[in-house]
């Protein structure tokens, strides 16, 4: 049987009432991170990996969980239905009172336009960390967002997996409620005309550390090196999450049960891994597992490719996904080959259980399939939180409690399945990593050019340049030299160790802001996070204090920034690979 046989004969294999019955059964009870209902679906999940003959791990560590118990809400004596969120805080038992003032979406012109200093504000979309983060800057001591036709449930936290000490006065002080689109439409008439109205609401949210489940399941690869492939989706949900997270766990389990039942032969491990935390904890399962693992993630792991909400009703959009690009073409060839669309790729924001960058791990996908874009009120929340593109978020359930079975489609969780199984495949079988560097380095020296378009002075930026460019052609030159030849056993496993070398320092450069051994903020970032604050420059007026304290940062980072690229160049020109023959 050759390759092209073997694929399709296992994509033959993907069972639509296996993936239904494992998505039924995980998502039949509400999973909130460290409960005994979400223990329950650990077990189940082990039990069927531990049919399939794979060894298992099911092990429990603390974070730190926040559950959102209870809210009300009276604007101007008429009460609404409510919501309050994962981190933040718990109003006293009489509630919180002030006046409510609406600021729309909360740029900074509608708050510089509003008198919002002790207020509570009024806000259209989703309550993400960052909002809540500026209104607390604001002096705003309490937070009303109206969502869509449902409210989402949502973590306000910018705080990555478990806090240290250091980031404590990180978490939000302030409370945070959400109404849905209807009732916020009958909070803007009667509020229209005034400044403000009198609002009341209470919260109760319990925060604190709680054992968590990680279960880690592995399908032994044959290549000496240990190399392996990550491929992990959380289990804790909102509500019944049938989609978000019952279909990406079914898929996980599908996957696990047709390499081990068909015994594919695999050149590096495959290593699942299913974790807790994700929606009350701001991700500090896979935090925590990076926190344990840091070395072997970086001396071992190659690729991490994550799941999240795949299978939903009208799920027709199945070319935004997230990628690096360096990972962009194993994920395109394989949607390419199975449903002849161009997959064009969305880079990763931060968000997701994308806690393995700091070790250098690249990444591939968390969510696959999306709708298409619309005007409801759902997708222009969604538009805002991920960011406009041709895909339309997940479905208007997400994250509420209308995430039923009922919301899923077999035939796309089918199709979906068949993608992630391929693309698994693939990188575990594949002869030559399937990481292609090129694109990295390109992607990083377009990044380069724009910071320095933004900020030509700042003269460090030309030795950024210069080194990305020796280094473009040195990866180039060796890719060629791959590629022109057929390499033989012992030089397919040194241009892997080359290929997962380069990965340490692209991805470190790339996507991550601070200290590697840590993990940046859940809030968006620009690329080359190091290189932020050159956005920021030319709206600080030059000769001042702020603008030279700017200037020294800048410089600093940019050292950083030049060693590695330094380290990375050493890196590249380290192997035989480029020798005459």
């Amino acid at each position: 049987m050759n390759k092209v046989e073997l694929d399709n004969s296992l994509l033959e294999k993907v069972s639509q009432e296996k993936l239904m019955e494992y998505t039924r059964k995980i998502s039949s009870e509400v999973r909130l991170s460290g409960s005994r209902e979400e223990w329950r679906a650990f077990l189940y999940a082990k039990s069927l990996l531990d049919e399939f003959g794979l060894p298992t791990n099911l092990y429990k560590r603390k974070a730190l969980v926040s559950w959102p118990l209870s809210a009300d809400v009276k604007v101007d004596g008429v009460s609404y239905s409510c919501i309050t969120h994962s981190m933040a805080v718990s109003t006293e038992k009489d509630g919180l009172r002030g006046e409510l003032v609406y600021i729309g979406e909360g740029t900074d012109a509608e708050y510089k336009s509003a008198d919002v200093l002790g207020k509570i504000i009024l806000i259209d979309g989703l309550a993400i960390p960052g909002a809540v983060k500026k209104a607390q800057e604001k002096g705003v001591k309490g937070v009303v967002f109206i969502n869509a036709e449902y409210t989402h449930e949502m973590i306000v936290s910018t705080v990555w997996g478990n806090p240290t000490p250091a980031k404590q006065n990180q978490y939000p002080d302030i409370p945070v409620i959400s109404i849905n689109y209807a009732d916020g439409e009958k909070v803007k008439q009667q509020i229209k005309g005034q400044q403000s109205i009198p609002v009341w609401f209470r919260t109760e949210v319990e925060t604190e550390w709680k054992d968590i489940p990680t279960l880690e399941a592995e399908i032994k690869g044959a290549d000496p090196s240990g190399q392996f492939v990550l491929f992990s989706g959380h289990i804790d949900s909102w509500h019944y999450g049938s989609m978000d997270n019952g279909t990406a766990n079914a898929t996980m389990l599908e996957v696990a049960r047709i390499l081990s039942e068909e015994k594919v032969p695999l050149k590096r491990s495959l290593r699942m891994a299913f974790w807790s935390g994700h929606s009350h904890g701001r991700y500090a399962g896979s935090a925590l597992y990076c926190d344990e693992n840091w070395e072997e993630l970086y001396d071992s792991c190659v690729l991490h490719v994550n799941i999240d909400s795949v299978g939903g009703k009208d799920s027709v959009v199945l070319t935004e996904g997230n990628c690096m690009a360096e990972t962009k073409g194993l994920a395109g060839g394989v949607i390419k080959d199975q449903v002849l669309e161009e997959f064009e790729g969305s880079r990763f924001g931060r968000a997701g259980d994308q806690s393995f960058w700091g070790p250098g791990v690249p990444s591939l996908l968390m969510g696959l399939s999306e709708q298409l874009p619309a005007t409801t009120p759902a997708a222009r929340a969604f538009s805002r939180l991920f960011g406009d593109g041709k895909g339309g978020g997940f479905g208007w359930w997400w994250h509420t409690t209308e995430d039923t079975v009922d919301k899923i489609d077999p035939e796309f969780l089918e199709r979906d399945c068949r993608i992630y199984l391929s693309i698994i495949e693939k990188a575990c079988t594949s002869n030559l990593l399937s990481i292609d560097q090129r694109k990295a380095v390109e992607e990083l020296r377009g990044h380069l050019l724009r910071y320095q378009e933004e900020a030509p002075d700042v003269k460090k930026l030309g030795t950024s340049l210069m080194r990305v460019n020796q280094l473009e052609a040195k990866v180039k030159a060796v890719y060629e030299q791959i590629e022109s030849e057929k390499l033989s056993e012992e030089e397919t496993a040194e241009a892997n160790r080359w290929i997962h070398s380069l990965s340490k320092g692209l991805v470190r450069l790339n996507y991550v802001r601070g200290n590697e051994f840590d993990h940046d903020q859940a809030m968006g970032q620009p690329p080359i996070p190091m290189l932020s604050d050159i956005l920021a420059l030319k709206d600080i007026p030059e000769n001042t204090s702020d603008y030279f304290e700017m200037l020294t940062g800048i410089n600093r980072r940019l050292n950083q920034v030049n060693f590695i690229l330094k380290e990375l160049l050493d890196k590249a020109g380290q192997t035989s690979l480029l020798k005459e023959r």
